[in-house]
């Protein structure tokens, strides 16, 4: 079976989250269920860079949503790609989605690869002629409205909500603009209350609807977690499924990751201490023995960055130092900066991202903090787990379905993996840190904790066994 996706960012080509290691990773995990994934992505500037000689052009227009394009297949970083190349949509500098601000014109945009979308799985191209078309997030989202509308092959669609929260919502006046039918601007279709909603029109015309963990997957049936489209995925209910994550266990690994002073294992734990040490001296960290505690993360309200900023003086007082890595909302980095001066030697902070630093904060720090409002799976976490760098999680989303909390029952049963809290309060927050702080002064019972987390399958050996056979059910219903 031949199957293409379709998403905006692909790792280790161009990511700014989640999405990117997620579509990135799952081509090589469905290979060994005999399941070609090819992967259709905008032609960016990274991505063009990327991807070298052998190129080969699979269709061209010479109007294109504003501009010539053509549609390439390439092979880039080990990935079979389609590659959207429209120079006047996406030959650009700066982030894929806009610096700062979105583009004004990222409905143009992400409809052009919703279109060229289609147009692969209607006629196929360089020999691959897609079973089933896979569409990722709201920028990929109209590859099922246009195939819906326009195409004649009958060809299985799955969309894969990353995050409900980013929808793609556009005003009415951009609909004459799409080259859809009029019957497509409906509520069946792609309208959306009065304008035109992109994951709205992948939600309700995809053969099947899934995110990434079966908790996340009955909180967006609520108004909480909902975003306006939970009366949508109820009454799709019987067509939604959640699907943990995982992530690529050769890229994330401690005992070959070369990213790392020292690498180690479960029964080398010791060997932390060298990663911890370049921690401490990375982040201007006291040399004193206290826990570290790290956030990796966007500094945004979903992931609980206030509620961190907020309790930040606290945890210090608690006696644990922090290192922080993340970018986002200014205002919150403003606060987490006031706090590193305020506590010199207790809190260090860099803002950005750094691939390395990322890899160095899991292998070096003792805890990582993921005070998430809501959270449809977290790759964080799982790094976390992987590391030995034990997870602390507000209870929601794919962190209940992927942490173990340390209750009574689990440290003595010998299964517990991380932390977890609720309701997302300074005050559970903080009883989940002394939790964990009380469990690290005892170190046999620390490295038990370590230890379980680190022989956690966080592979995509189940969950890519879990996306085949939802693949075959529908094909098979074709």
């Amino acid at each position: 079976m031949n199957i293409l996706s379709v998403a905006s960012e692909i790792y280790p080509i161009v990511k700014t989250g989640g999405l990117a290691d997620v579509t990135g990773a799952l081509p090589g995990a469905l290979a060994a269920h005999g399941m070609p994934m090819r992967t259709l992505v905008p032609g960016y500037r990274t991505v063009m860079a990327a991807l070298g000689g052998g190129r080969r052009v699979v269709r061209s227009y010479p109007e294109f949503y504003g501009g010539p394009a053509a549609i390439l297949a390439a092979e880039a970083a080990g990935l079979d790609l389609f590659v959207l190349d429209a120079p006047h949509l996406f030959d650009r500098p700066g982030a894929p989605y806009g610096d700062g601000t979105d583009f004004d014109d990222n409905w143009r945009r992400f409809a052009a690869l919703g279109k060229a979308g289609a147009e692969i799985a209607e006629h196929g191209g360089d020999g691959f002629l897609p079973d089933l078309v896979h569409a990722h997030d709201w920028q990929a989202a109209m590859t099922i409205a246009y195939m819906r509308y326009a195409n004649a092959r009958s060809v299985p669609t799955v969309m894969t909500v990353h995050n409900l929260a980013f929808q793609g919502q556009f005003p009415a006046s951009i609909f004459p603009l799409l080259g859809l039918p009029d019957a497509a601007m409906s509520v069946d279709g792609v309208e959306y209350y009065g304008g035109v909603g992109f994951l709205k029109a992948g939600l309700q015309g995809a053969s099947a609807i899934t995110t990434v963990s079966p908790t996340y997957a009955q909180e967006i049936r609520t108004p909480q977690f909902g975003m306006g489209l939970d009366g949508l995925l109820n009454a799709r209910a019987a067509d939604l499924h959640g699907i943990v994550n995982g992530i690529d266990v050769d890229v994330w690994d401690p005992q070959t990751d070369t990213l790392l002073p020292a690498p180690y294992g479960p029964r080398t734990l010791q060997k932390r201490q060298r990663n911890r040490q370049t921690v401490e001296e990375r982040f201007g960290l006291d040399q004193d023995g206290a826990p570290i505690l790290t956030v990796i993360s966007r500094l945004t309200w979903q992931k609980g960055m206030d509620l961190f900023a907020e309790v930040l003086d606290r945890i210090v007082a608690e006696g644990a130092r922090v290192a922080v890595l993340g970018s986002g909302d200014h205002a919150l980095e403003g606060a987490l900066l006031s706090a590193a001066a305020r506590h010199r030697g207790r809190v260090g902070v860099v803002i950005g991202y750094s691939e390395p630093l990322s890899h160095l904060l899991q292998a070096g720090c003792d805890a990582i903090l993921v005070p998430s409002r809501f959270e449809p799976c977290g790759l964080t976490q799982l790094y976390g787990l992987r590391y030995g760098c034990v997870p602390i999680v507000a209870r929601t989303g794919g962190l209940a379905d992927t942490i173990v909390d340390a209750n009574e029952a689990a440290l003595s049963a010998g299964v517990a993996t991380g932390f977890q809290f609720a309701p997302l309060t300074a005050d559970a927050f903080l009883q989940a840190i002394r939790r964990a702080m009380r469990c690290h002064r005892e170190p046999s019972v620390w490295a038990t904790i370590q230890r379980q987390g680190m022989k956690a399958d966080v592979s995509w050996n189940r969950s890519a066994t879990r996306y085949a056979r939802l693949y075959d059910t529908l094909a098979s219903d074709v």
